[in-house]
């Protein structure tokens, strides 16, 4: 990467929005030369970022479902509930897609009886924008926004719930970090929005332990006759295991290296998950509940110098799980890419409502009730921050380009040879490079780049650019 596109330093960054790191400490470290990724323990299992079919899985891709007589879209539920869960910082590298570790039983069990998604990316690569782009169905370089990083949203952006509040539906959600209070402007078109109480303030990293604690609150919000008597939306965002990797009683230790002790916190997080899930199941509601999982971004450990997440588009920051289980599905494995921009438009659907036109994204209903699912491209957005020029990414086929300050400088790769995205292959494949070039910037004029409120002093190669 040229010099003028590296990082100096990194800044004290909000909780559930904390950034990487090029070191493996908790806070931010002084402007330091890249290091050496970091080891992996002995105990450690390396795992690729490429699509994979595991075996604890056990479902058939998406045309063997077809082929097994898979039913053609039929009609969803007309009483049909949404329960959405993201797990902050979950990679795509989990058991269900081939990581030899099994950190995550509960969500291992669910993938079999769910449609998973093999190659489904993140909007962007840490909360803040990642999280807006979900509720919005758009693009977080394109919605108004206080600041460069934060990105606090105004009033003005359209979010998802509010369609469905509109519509009548009774929608819910709690959140476990200080970040999610009313100035993040993610409670728009809630009618129930809870935090859990107590909460330290870190503007660095997340030491509290929540899981417990979160599931207690999604189950009474969820025992409320006034909240699940009718139609209902609910989303949970468990945060545990973002950096910082706490210890558990009775999980690992894995090992003493990041991505052990990120290992132990997914199983930690995975166990309160399955209590959840058995609540839920013991409902009368719950059968008629579709619940899906993801996550905002993924997590660096070391590759490509980076730790924690943020400031760049690689896969192991942006390639997240998707799994998605519904009453009258085939469970399936789904090997296309996807985006975090069709979870509006497929939540929408759910409940027989159009998306609004502003919304980016495609609608997932189809495929989940059995139609093959159709090739499309799929766009990463990184806007313009205090540190960094924009940075995009765009996936087609076994491709990735990324695009480097406002498309000043270009990676290429092909994921499914080079899942790590270690060898640039422009030049020797100039032709294709060329070829996906002009579709991302097709792509990407359709994305209106939209200037943060707030001004701050800029880094950067166009430091006189403020988006």
């Amino acid at each position: 990467m040229p010099s003028a596109l590296r990082r100096t330093a990194l800044l004290a960054l909000l909780g559930a929005s904390a950034a990487c790191t090029q070191n493996g400490e908790s806070q931010p470290p002084k402007p330091a030369s890249t290091p050496a990724a970091e080891a992996t323990s002995a105990a450690a299992p390396v795992a690729s970022s490429a699509p994979a079919t595991s075996a604890a899985a056990a479902a058939p891709t998406a045309s063997e479902a077809a082929k097994a007589g898979a039913p053609e879209a039929k009609g969803l539920p007309k009483d049909l509930n949404v329960l959405v869960v993201t797990v902050d910082s979950l990679r795509a590298d989990m058991p269900w897609l081939g990581y030899p570790r099994d950190i995550a039983p509960v969500l291992t069990k669910f993938a079999k009886s769910a449609v998973s998604y093999s190659r489904f990316y993140a909007v962007s690569s840490y909360t803040a924008m990642s999280l807006g782009g979900f509720l919005a169905g758009r693009y977080p370089s394109e919605l108004e926004r206080s600041g460069y990083f934060f990105g606090n949203y105004p009033d003005s952006v359209l979010m998802f719930p509010e369609l469905l509040q509109k519509a009548g539906v009774r929608t819910l959600t709690a959140h476990a970090h200080f970040y999610f209070d009313q100035k993040a402007g993610f409670r728009q078109g809630f009618d129930v929005y809870e935090i859990i109480p107590g909460l330290s303030v870190d503007n660095t990293t997340d030491k509290n332990v929540t899981s417990p604690q979160h599931v207690d609150l999604a189950k009474k919000i969820l025992s409320e006759k006034a909240n699940t008597g009718g139609r209902f939306f609910a989303w949970f965002h468990f945060l545990d295991p973002h950096d910082q990797y706490m210890p558990h009683d009775g999980i690992g230790p894995y090992g003493k290296s990041t991505r052990d002790k990120y290992d132990a916190e997914v199983t930690f997080t995975d166990g309160h998950l399955g209590k959840l899930f058995e609540f839920v199941e013991s409902q009368e509601w719950g059968k008629r509940t579709a619940i899906i999982i993801s996550s905002d971004h993924g997590e660096g450990f070391g590759e490509h110098g980076l730790y924690r997440h943020g400031f760049e588009l690689w896969d192991n920051l942006t390639h997240v799980p998707l799994m998605i289980r519904a009453p009258g599905i085939t469970p399936r494995q789904i090997d296309e890419p996807r985006s975090g921009v069709d979870l509006a438009p497929t939540i929408l659907e759910m409940f027989g409502q159009p998306k609004d036109p502003a919304m980016q994204g495609t609608s997932l209903v189809p495929e989940l009730y059995g139609a093959e699912p159709e090739k499309r491209d799929v766009i990463m957005d990184l806007p313009r921050t205090s540190d960094n020029d924009r940075r995009r990414a765009f996936v087609r086929g076994d491709w990735k380009l990324i695009a480097e300050g406002d498309d000043s400088g270009y990676r290429f790769f092909n994921l499914k040879d080079d899942p790590a995205e270690k060898v640039d292959l422009k030049k020797k494949n100039a032709d294709e490079f060329e070829k996906i070039k002009a579709a991302y910037k097709e792509k990407s004029g359709t994305i209106k780049d939209v200037c943060p409120k707030m001004r701050e002093k800029l880094k950067g190669r166009n430091k006189k650019k403020p988006c």
